[in-house]
């Protein structure tokens, strides 16, 4: 092979992964955009209009909302994220609530929590397990903001306004 037509072909390749690698990296980056625009998003609707979607949205991920919950505010049941495993299963909920803005206007925001849990190892000294010993640890964590989740109930609810914010990120890069 000629050498000249050899490095012509390593320089292609080596833009050819490069304009790979940035093109996946503006898509982070418009994505990114497009969940932080969510989570200011007020609706120019009524709560009372808007929540039936946002539990809807739970639903159709299988959570179910936990009885006695009223008003525009609601937590899940934990539900298995992961397969059952003695390394550890994982579980979520979600708290959501939806808050007026002012007339005809409102928020939404999803926080998740995240657990997980992980067996103890099975007993093999044939003494039998201890009252004080416990066969499942959790992991605690703190509830977070679900920008995504927002971006999807934004998506659905609005989609006059997601293709304007999505307008807006291609301009932006």
């Amino acid at each position: 092979m000629n050498p000249s037509k050899s490095s012509r072909a390593s320089a292609l390749l080596v833009v050819s992964v490069l304009a790979l690698a940035f093109s996946g990296c503006a898509a982070r980056r418009q994505q990114a955009y497009l969940e932080d625009k969510a989570m200011g998003h007020v609706y120019r609707k009524p709560i009372a209009e808007v929540w039936p979607a946002a539990v809807a949205l739970l639903q159709e991920k299988g959570f179910s909302l936990m009885k006695g919950q009223t008003g525009f505010e609601a937590t899940t049941e934990w539900l298995m994220t992961s397969a059952p495993s003695s390394l550890g299963t994982a579980y979520a909920r979600y708290h959501v609530r939806g808050t007026e803005r002012g007339p005809g206007q409102c928020s939404v925001e999803f926080r998740r929590q995240d657990r997980s849990e992980s067996r103890a190892a099975d007993d093999t000294s044939g003494r039998g397990k201890d009252m004080g010993e416990s066969a499942v640890g959790a992991g605690n964590s703190q509830m977070k903001r679900d920008s995504e989740l927002e971006w999807e109930l934004l998506q659905k609810v609005d989609p006059e306004a997601a293709s304007a914010l999505q307008a807006e990120a291609k301009k932006a890069e």
